[in-house]
């Protein structure tokens, strides 16, 4: 699939605003209005539902680029897909028309996380309850990106049942009573997410529900937890690219005037180059297989899913911090954008699943042990 065209207008919009979206922290309008002209929120949602049909690896393209130009940017895109993606996979019966506005120009995201348990995001504390013939759904949820911008949120919550590990996801509209942001959002990196706690107080019916009775925990591992693992290591994946080329291109650029060298004619620099701009490599070489062992699933593919985002977590870590020891002062002034791709990084390696917690499962998977 060819997606430059869509892609660049939204590259172009996300850039003019990235600086004020990080200093200011404010959420990425102007971007999230280019992407819904670009048909791009659609991206990997069926043609039939007026999505594009795009696949794993279609989307790590378009959002290691993005990540490239605005972190926040990407984040809240790929929270978007990732709450798509669970919707495609059992659309709930009562909202017959909602992959195509999902498709078009309805932001959604994700409200799993709650401070009960913390980054373990596929066990939410809150529990549903019956009141008749409807769901009461009371939740407290921290860390909602695009929260109080999102149209729907796909959520969380132990389900009624006696089944104790029991969970279920709910389509909430963003307009319903009792949906509200519950605090402000000011991090560390990847500022203009709007990952502010939200509260959840209202009546839903089954029709809300995403898939079967009890069905979240399969749906979050197998229909959610791929597509945000792979995009969220493609976001890395911009991230250390744009930190690279920056670090280059001032390597490339700065001299010493008393000596008449260049910053990269130093070969403990040349060096250091070198080995952030391999372990890039090795990094998008693996995201790819990862992303087409999504698209044609075998036995290999839960590895792959479970090792990716810590694995590109991790390298872009080491690229932006190299990066900001290459150039020196010149790293932690703003005109690079260095201490951006830095910061960000590092938001985005804490974010659920965090690598500890994905190498954990990887260290069961490959030694035979259950998961959960």
């Amino acid at each position: 699939m060819d997606l430059s065209d869509r892609l660049e207008p939204v590259l172009d919009s996300a850039r003019q605003s990235a600086r004020e979206v990080d200093a200011d922290g404010s959420f990425p309008v102007q971007a999230l209005d280019a992407l819904r002209r670009s048909g791009l929120l659609g991206l990997t949602l069926p043609p039939r539902e007026g999505g594009l049909g795009g696949g794993p690896e279609d989307l790590v393209e378009v959002l290691s680029a993005l990540a490239a130009v605005c972190g926040s940017t990407a984040m809240v895109y790929l929270m978007h897909v990732s709450a798509a993606m669970a919707v495609a996979a059992a659309p709930p019966a009562g909202h017959p028309s909602l992959l195509p506005r999902l498709a078009s120009d309805s932001l959604a995201t994700l409200a799993f996380s709650e401070v009960g348990s913390r980054s373990h995001f596929w066990a939410p504390v809150s529990r549903a309850g019956r009141e008749g013939d409807k769901i009461a759904l009371r939740a407290a949820k921290s860390w909602v990106t695009s929260a109080g911008h999102a149209e729907v949120y796909v959520m969380s919550t132990l389900a009624p049942q006696a089944d104790e590990g029991a969970v279920d996801l709910y389509v909430v509209l963003a307009d319903s009573p009792g949906v509200e942001v519950a605090g402000s959002w000011r991090g560390l990196g990847l500022r203009g997410n709007a990952s502010s706690p939200m509260r959840f107080e209202l009546l839903a019916h089954d029709g809300d529900r995403i898939g079967e009775p009890g069905g979240g925990f399969d749906l979050m591992l197998q229909s959610v937890m791929p597509w945000f693992n792979v995009g969220n290591a493609a976001v890395s994946l911009g991230l250390a690219q744009a930190a690279l080329d920056a670090t280059v291109a001032h390597a490339s650029g700065a001299r010493f005037q008393h000596t008449g060298e260049g910053l990269a004619d130093l070969p403990t620099i040349r060096a250091q180059l070198s080995r952030i701009a391999l372990d890039l490599a090795m990094a998008r070489a693996y995201v790819e297989k990862a992303a087409r062992s999504l698209a044609a699933p075998d036995d290999s593919t839960m590895l792959h899913v479970l090792g990716v985002k810590a694995a590109a977590n991790d390298m872009a870590l080491r690229v932006t911090d190299t990066a900001m020891r290459v150039c020196g002062g010149a790293a932690f002034s703003e005109h690079l954008q260095l201490e951006r791709f830095f910061r960000d990084a590092r938001a985005g390696h804490v974010m659920a699943p965090t690598a500890d917690v994905l190498y954990d499962f990887y260290g069961k998977a490959i030694t035979g042990r259950e998961l959960f």
